[in-house]
């Protein structure tokens, strides 16, 4: 069954967190990505956690494909040589696990390697997040972060994820509007399930988190731009 959803949808005030991390096992983290396309020289990681709570924070929010109130987790390699014009580098999905079965559909059909549906949970109390990653009721991910939100920064721009349809590669633009929190420090991140695929992009110990920040409140286009690799679009 497809959809009849076309690009782009807009999502607005998610609470997300993100994270890029060094992995454990480089070498393993490098054999995901697909021949043509080069892991970050650091083999560095990415994850998205994140909760869209209202069926009206979308642009798909009507009939059978709306993607109502959902939760997602997705997370992949850094590549080298596709930054953004701003320096953030390209990103090719490994893992993807959304509580929407209307929204896996239309990431599929974008090429995002959606998987088994999953729940995220972001759970603030005080300073303190704990994000919970769980796949057919098996917690897969557990980050655990301290954060003062204060006066939120606003950050925009764009994230570039390359996805594979047909035998080619697509490069998609994911324009963002962002408020993130004041303070925020990772206190633990942990891979919880070593039988699940996700357990690969293991983080190093000790943990090194490159880049991070939890947004009380961010809004995307799913996706934007999308084009063959090294077209106008694409490029």
């Amino acid at each position: 069954m497809g959809t009849s959803l076309h690009p782009p949808q807009l999502v607005t005030g998610s609470r997300t967190l993100y994270l890029v991390w060094v992995p454990e096992d480089p070498d393993g983290v490098a054999q995901l990505v697909p021949a043509g396309l080069t892991p970050a020289a650091d083999r560095s990681c990415y994850l998205n956690q994140y909760v869209v709570e209202g069926d009206a924070q979308t642009s798909a929010s009507e009939g059978d494909d709306a993607f109502g109130a959902y939760s997602l987790t997705y997370l992949g390699v850094n590549l080298s040589g596709l930054d953004t014009e701003a320096g953030v580098p390209g990103r090719w999905w490994t893992d993807y696990h959304n509580s929407s079965e209307p929204m896996i559909r239309y990431a599929r059909e974008h090429g995002v390697p959606a998987g088994a549906a999953g729940e995220t949970t972001l759970d603030l109390d005080g300073d303190r997040l704990v994000a919970t990653t769980s796949v057919e009721r098996r917690p897969v991910i557990r980050t655990v972060a301290r954060l003062a939100i204060g006066t939120p920064r606003r950050v925009t721009g764009q994230l570039r994820y390359i996805t594979s349809r047909g035998g080619e590669f697509v490069s998609g633009r994911y324009a963002y509007v962002a408020d993130i929190a004041e303070e925020f420090a990772v206190e633990a991140f942990e891979f919880l399930d070593k039988e699940h695929p996700a357990y690969r992009l293991r983080p190093a110990h000790p943990l090194q988190v490159t880049f991070g920040f939890y947004a009380p409140s961010m809004s995307f286009v799913y996706p934007g731009g999308e084009g063959p690799l090294g077209s106008e679009h694409g490029s």
